[in-house]
Protein backbone atom coordinates (compact mmCIF):
# COMPACT_ATOMS: atom_id res chain seq x y z
CA UNK A 1 0.00 0.00 0.00
CA UNK A 2 1.23 3.29 -1.25
CA UNK A 3 2.20 5.83 2.13
CA UNK A 4 -0.82 8.14 3.23
CA UNK A 5 -0.56 11.96 3.64
CA UNK A 6 -2.50 13.95 5.89
CA UNK A 7 -3.78 17.32 3.85
CA UNK A 8 -5.73 20.52 5.64
CA UNK A 9 -8.81 20.84 3.50
CA UNK A 10 -9.67 20.18 0.18
CA UNK A 11 -7.80 18.85 -2.83
CA UNK A 12 -5.84 21.79 -4.74
CA UNK A 13 -6.01 19.95 -7.94
CA UNK A 14 -9.41 18.27 -8.59
CA UNK A 15 -9.06 17.09 -11.99
CA UNK A 16 -10.66 13.76 -12.17
CA UNK A 17 -12.91 14.09 -8.54
CA UNK A 18 -16.57 13.22 -9.06
CA UNK A 19 -19.19 16.23 -8.39
CA UNK A 20 -20.54 14.57 -5.35
CA UNK A 21 -16.79 14.66 -3.89
CA UNK A 22 -16.13 18.32 -4.71
CA UNK A 23 -19.77 19.37 -3.21
CA UNK A 24 -19.12 18.03 -0.08
CA UNK A 25 -15.69 20.48 0.09
CA UNK A 26 -17.46 23.16 -0.83
CA UNK A 27 -20.49 22.75 1.78
CA UNK A 28 -17.58 22.59 4.62
CA UNK A 29 -16.10 25.37 3.21
CA UNK A 30 -18.75 27.42 2.88
CA UNK A 31 -19.49 26.28 6.56
CA UNK A 32 -16.19 27.52 7.78
CA UNK A 33 -15.40 23.77 9.21
CA UNK A 34 -11.75 23.05 9.35
CA UNK A 35 -11.01 19.48 7.86
CA UNK A 36 -8.12 16.98 7.23
CA UNK A 37 -8.21 14.14 4.23
CA UNK A 38 -6.40 11.69 2.90
CA UNK A 39 -6.63 10.19 -0.36
CA UNK A 40 -6.34 6.08 -0.82
CA UNK A 41 -7.41 3.16 -2.83
CA UNK A 42 -11.08 2.42 -2.74
CA UNK A 43 -12.13 2.06 1.19
CA UNK A 44 -15.06 -0.49 1.31
CA UNK A 45 -14.21 -2.33 3.72
CA UNK A 46 -13.82 -2.00 7.79
CA UNK A 47 -10.54 -3.68 7.21
CA UNK A 48 -9.46 -1.05 4.17
CA UNK A 49 -9.78 1.85 6.64
CA UNK A 50 -7.25 0.61 9.21
CA UNK A 51 -4.33 2.47 7.51
CA UNK A 52 -6.80 5.35 7.09
CA UNK A 53 -7.43 5.60 10.75
CA UNK A 54 -3.82 5.59 11.64
CA UNK A 55 -3.30 8.61 9.24
CA UNK A 56 -6.32 10.59 10.29
CA UNK A 57 -5.63 10.00 14.08
CA UNK A 58 -9.03 8.47 14.06
CA UNK A 59 -11.23 5.62 13.90
CA UNK A 60 -13.50 5.97 11.39
CA UNK A 61 -17.17 5.14 11.90
CA UNK A 62 -19.12 2.28 10.51
CA UNK A 63 -22.16 3.88 8.34
CA UNK A 64 -24.78 1.74 7.63
CA UNK A 65 -27.82 2.19 5.58
CA UNK A 66 -31.32 0.78 6.82
CA UNK A 67 -35.09 0.53 5.76
CA UNK A 68 -37.96 -0.66 7.48
CA UNK A 69 -39.68 -3.61 5.66
CA UNK A 70 -41.99 -1.43 3.83
CA UNK A 71 -39.58 0.80 2.64
CA UNK A 72 -40.94 4.07 3.67
CA UNK A 73 -38.82 4.98 6.63
CA UNK A 74 -34.96 5.03 5.83
CA UNK A 75 -31.98 5.43 8.87
CA UNK A 76 -28.49 6.18 8.44
CA UNK A 77 -26.36 4.78 11.19
CA UNK A 78 -23.28 5.87 12.19
CA UNK A 79 -21.38 3.91 15.01
CA UNK A 80 -18.11 2.62 16.04
CA UNK A 81 -16.59 0.44 12.84
CA UNK A 82 -15.55 -2.82 15.94
CA UNK A 83 -18.88 -2.43 17.06
CA UNK A 84 -21.18 -5.37 15.90
CA UNK A 85 -24.87 -4.64 14.81
CA UNK A 86 -27.78 -6.42 15.74
CA UNK A 87 -30.90 -5.30 14.26
CA UNK A 88 -32.76 -6.30 17.19
CA UNK A 89 -31.57 -3.63 19.55
CA UNK A 90 -31.43 -1.26 17.21
CA UNK A 91 -35.36 -1.88 16.19
CA UNK A 92 -36.48 -1.40 19.54
CA UNK A 93 -35.18 1.59 20.01
CA UNK A 94 -36.64 3.49 17.21
CA UNK A 95 -39.96 1.59 17.63
CA UNK A 96 -39.39 0.70 13.90
CA UNK A 97 -39.59 -3.04 13.33
CA UNK A 98 -37.55 -5.38 10.51
CA UNK A 99 -34.85 -3.51 9.84
CA UNK A 100 -32.83 -4.53 6.84
CA UNK A 101 -29.96 -2.79 4.83
CA UNK A 102 -31.63 -0.55 1.94
CA UNK A 103 -31.05 -0.69 -1.82
CA UNK A 104 -28.31 0.99 -3.49
CA UNK A 105 -31.01 2.66 -5.40
CA UNK A 106 -32.73 4.72 -2.60
CA UNK A 107 -28.77 5.44 -1.52
CA UNK A 108 -28.23 6.88 -4.81
CA UNK A 109 -31.83 8.59 -5.03
CA UNK A 110 -31.59 10.06 -1.49
CA UNK A 111 -27.68 10.53 -0.65
CA UNK A 112 -26.04 10.49 -3.68
CA UNK A 113 -23.81 7.96 -2.87
CA UNK A 114 -23.13 4.76 -3.81
CA UNK A 115 -22.44 1.50 -1.76
CA UNK A 116 -18.57 1.72 -0.09
CA UNK A 117 -18.86 5.46 0.43
CA UNK A 118 -21.70 5.59 2.82
CA UNK A 119 -21.27 8.70 5.11
CA UNK A 120 -23.14 10.95 7.16
CA UNK A 121 -21.72 14.00 4.33
CA UNK A 122 -24.10 12.25 2.12
CA UNK A 123 -26.97 14.00 4.27
CA UNK A 124 -26.22 17.41 2.60
CA UNK A 125 -28.23 15.57 -0.48
CA UNK A 126 -31.17 15.08 1.61
CA UNK A 127 -32.90 17.57 1.15
CA UNK A 128 -36.73 16.53 1.55
CA UNK A 129 -35.27 14.65 4.66
CA UNK A 130 -35.98 11.04 3.56
CA UNK A 131 -33.36 9.89 5.83
CA UNK A 132 -33.44 9.90 9.32
CA UNK A 133 -29.83 10.18 10.96
CA UNK A 134 -29.04 7.59 14.05
CA UNK A 135 -25.55 7.92 16.46
CA UNK A 136 -24.69 5.31 18.39
CA UNK A 137 -23.67 7.16 21.74
CA UNK A 138 -20.39 5.91 21.34
CA UNK A 139 -19.42 7.93 18.35
CA UNK A 140 -20.20 11.08 20.82
CA UNK A 141 -17.36 10.04 22.87
CA UNK A 142 -14.65 10.72 20.11
CA UNK A 143 -13.79 14.52 19.56
CA UNK A 144 -13.44 13.57 15.85
CA UNK A 145 -15.44 11.54 13.40
CA UNK A 146 -14.14 9.83 10.24
CA UNK A 147 -16.23 9.75 7.13
CA UNK A 148 -15.95 9.83 3.34
CA UNK A 149 -16.78 13.18 1.38
CA UNK A 150 -19.15 10.79 -0.56
CA UNK A 151 -16.76 8.81 -2.21
CA UNK A 152 -14.21 5.76 -1.05
CA UNK A 153 -11.08 6.91 -2.24
CA UNK A 154 -10.78 9.79 0.40
CA UNK A 155 -11.56 9.89 3.87
CA UNK A 156 -11.98 13.40 6.22
CA UNK A 157 -11.40 13.82 9.93
CA UNK A 158 -13.75 16.37 11.65
CA UNK A 159 -14.34 17.56 14.70
CA UNK A 160 -17.69 16.09 16.55
CA UNK A 161 -18.35 19.35 17.66
CA UNK A 162 -18.44 20.59 13.96
CA UNK A 163 -20.55 17.74 13.02
CA UNK A 164 -23.22 18.51 15.23
CA UNK A 165 -23.49 22.11 15.78
CA UNK A 166 -22.56 23.31 12.38
CA UNK A 167 -23.31 20.91 9.34
CA UNK A 168 -26.44 18.63 10.53
CA UNK A 169 -28.26 22.13 11.38
CA UNK A 170 -27.18 23.79 7.79
CA UNK A 171 -28.53 20.43 6.20
CA UNK A 172 -31.45 20.25 8.50
CA UNK A 173 -30.88 16.90 9.95
CA UNK A 174 -31.56 16.24 13.75
CA UNK A 175 -29.79 12.95 14.77
CA UNK A 176 -31.10 10.29 17.08
CA UNK A 177 -28.94 9.34 19.73
CA UNK A 178 -29.07 5.48 20.25
CA UNK A 179 -27.42 3.08 22.91
CA UNK A 180 -25.81 -0.36 20.80
CA UNK A 181 -23.94 -2.52 23.11
CA UNK A 182 -23.35 -5.34 20.47
CA UNK A 183 -24.60 -7.88 22.64
CA UNK A 184 -26.46 -11.16 21.48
Amino acid sequence: MQELELYRGRPENIEGRLPREIRVYDMLDSLGIDFRRTDHGPADTMDACDDIDAVLGVVICKNLFLCNRQKTNFYLLMMPGDKPFKTKELSKQIHSARLSFAAPDFMEEYLDIRPGAVSIMGLMNDRENHVQLLIDEDVLKDPYIGCHPCVNTSSLKIRTEDILKTFLPAVHHEPIIVHLTGEQ
